[in-house]
């Protein structure tokens, strides 16, 4: 009966010391994986501007639909706000801002390609929602010079 008793209590005693190594564990995957949702937009904008020429009509521009997935369950961590935001270093530029567990907000920059469009976001910051797969799309337009224009979809 002892040896259960001292069993549990080394084990309930290992858990709370591991315990702030799987949070900062989580907190780095969390923020790896929000990186390469950054880095796919990036491929995704870069793979549209450079095969393509501005235009003015919307309807006519060169497009595509990305699919951003905020990373979820056990393994991630939580995150209070995701949002495609302008760039804080580059105005007219991109950026995605992420805020996990009330930490400080950290902003990694999304290049648009060799061109260096402009960006339009639709007025404001586009936010998307946490723990699940949001769904933007992307049209070089010219909109008095070249423009990437960006709207959430759904």
């Amino acid at each position: 009966m002892i040896r259960v008793v001292l069993t549990v209590l080394v084990a309930v005693a290992l858990l709370a010391a591991s315990m702030p190594a799987v949070e900062t564990a989580r907190t780095a995957t969390t923020g790896e994986r929000i990186g390469a949702e950054a880095d796919r937009l990036e491929r995704a904008i870069g793979g549209v501007v450079a095969g393509s020429t501005p235009v003015s009509d919307p309807s006519m521009a060169a497009q595509t639909t990305v699919l951003l997935r905020v990373p979820t369950g056990f393994a991630a961590a939580d995150v209070d706000r995701v949002a495609l935001v302008e760039s804080p270093d580059r105005p007219g530029g991109l950026a995605l801002a992420y805020r996990i567990d009330d930490r400080p907000e950290r902003t990694l920059r999304v290049g648009t390609g060799s061109a260096e469009p402009a960006v339009d976001l639709a007025g404001g910051a586009i936010e998307l929602r946490p723990g699940g797969a949001n769904r933007v799309r992307v049209r070089y337009v010219d909109d008095e010079g070249p423009t990437v224009r960006i709207r959430r979809v759904g």
